[in-house]
């Protein structure tokens, strides 16, 4: 069982203020691509798994944004650590 989820919220700057849409869909890709469970909602993605895995995507997030063009970026991030197993669908599981 995984021991950490985290939430990311992704807001990369524009050169010329287009749209971020792009930019996020493609940071959502890059969490794709890592093959870790996931959920997408409207203000934030939550990610379930190991706790330097979690990060290191968020890394490989930010470093797409830079390819992308992107300036700067601001990650704001929650984390739930739990050395003895924690779940999305643990924690939600009473809403369900």
């Amino acid at each position: 069982m995984a021991n950490s989820l985290l939430s990311i919220q992704i807001i990369p700057k524009t050169k010329n203020g287009e749209d971020v849409i792009p930019y996020v869909d493609a940071a959502i890709a890059v969490i794709e691509e890592s093959g870790v469970k996931y959920v997408v909602n409207p203000l934030e993605t939550t990610m379930e798994g190991e706790l330097s895995d979690l990060f290191a995507i968020v890394e490989k997030m930010n470093e797409k944004m830079v390819e992308l063009g992107s300036p700067s970026i601001i990650s704001q991030v929650k984390v739930l650590y739990k050395p003895d197993g924690a779940s999305m669908d643990q924690l939600t599981e009473k809403y369900r």
